[in-house]
């Protein structure tokens, strides 16, 4: 049966969207809105949620997740690689993380731009209005405790209308506010709560305010011309 669903899998990506959607739908019970679009993309969670006007772009993988849920008019686009570390497996690893989910939930009128790579073993959830920018950034939720020797994760969260510059890190347990910058090339590696700040550096710290007057702040598209 696995290897058949494999097979399934590996067929319909190369299907026309209307009926490629039909067959997602049907087959892993998805929930795609009729105007929202996945490319040419390997793009299987077991859960996956887009609603209206929201769009993947090709050659994105996104594997070994609980769920994806992709909020209406945001976008994913093209190289992203988004894994994770399912849960409800045999596996040792994780295993005393009780309440870990393994999932990207993006909210609406958010993109997440071109070639960043985000580890969903624990949840990353990232809000309305909201850019990842630029390029290789990495989202990573889980590493090694050296304390305990074993495998931990911790969930990342991004903020509404907030704006993550090209080349960032950000580690688990770490918090965006919402309307905040962060700087290009920065590590963020802790939970803040101050907004309309630009945070920078390595690590990260809030290094000057933000106008809450900002257009990017106040805007009700998402979409930047």
């Amino acid at each position: 049966m696995r290897f058949v669903r494999l097979l399934i899998k590996a067929a319909v990506i190369f299907l026309p969207w209307p009926l490629r959607r039909r067959i997602l739908t049907a087959t892993f019970g998805y929930q795609i809105h009729p105007s929202a679009r996945i490319r040419l993309s390997w793009v299987y969670p077991r859960m996956l949620v887009m609603g209206a006007h929201s769009k993947i772009g090709p050659f994105v993988v996104a594997v070994n997740l609980d769920l994806v849920t992709l909020g209406h008019h945001s976008s994913i686009g093209r190289r992203n690689w988004i894994t994770g570390f399912p849960t409800g497996t045999s596996s040792p690893h994780f295993a005393d993380q009780l309440d870990r989910r393994s999932e990207l939930i993006v909210g609406d009128h958010s993109a997440i731009t071109k070639n960043h790579h985000l580890d969903c073993t624990s949840s990353i959830v990232i809000g309305n209005f909201v850019t990842i920018a630029g390029y290789h950034s990495q989202l990573l939720t889980h590493s090694v405790d050296i304390a305990d020797c074993r495998q931990a994760s911790s969930p990342i969260t991004i903020g509404d209308y907030s704006f993550v510059g090209t080349k960032t890190v950000i580690l688990g347990g770490a918090s965006l506010p919402a309307y905040s910058v962060l700087g290009a090339s920065s590590l963020l590696n802790k939970a803040f709560d101050q907004t309309y700040q630009l945070y920078a550096g390595v690590p990260a710290n809030a290094v000057k305010p933000l106008p809450e007057d900002s257009k990017y702040f106040t805007r009700d598209v998402g979409f930047i011309v």
